[in-house]
């Protein structure tokens, strides 16, 4: 990673959230983390394996009804591995619905 992509990720403000998130990806629907979100992307853990360039359908659930809750479209561009098997990575939003 140069210099100048990691103060590009520093742009943005990343909001620490912690909460259920539900991905989808080639039909699989499986349930996640959100670790933080920013206004570009999120950092999600999950217990199934993806593939940087991998494109995920992101679903996160208001806990307020007045509030819309957040849907996107996605890629994941880094991958960390965990233990026991599960994996946090980073998900661009390419697009939001």
């Amino acid at each position: 990673m140069s210099q100048r992509d990691y103060s590009e990720k520093r742009d943005y403000i990343r909001m620490r959230i912690d909460t259920d998130v539900s991905l989808v990806h080639a039909g699989q629907v499986i349930s996640a983390t959100c670790i933080d979100l920013s206004s570009s992307g999120m950092q999600v853990e999950a217990p199934k394996r993806f593939q940087v360039g991998d494109k995920l359908e992101v679903k996160i659930d208001s806990e307020f009804s007045a509030l819309s809750g957040l849907e996107a479209t996605t890629e994941v561009v880094w991958i960390a591995d965990q233990p026991g098997g599960a994996q946090k990575f980073g998900l661009r939003i390419l697009q939001m619905k």
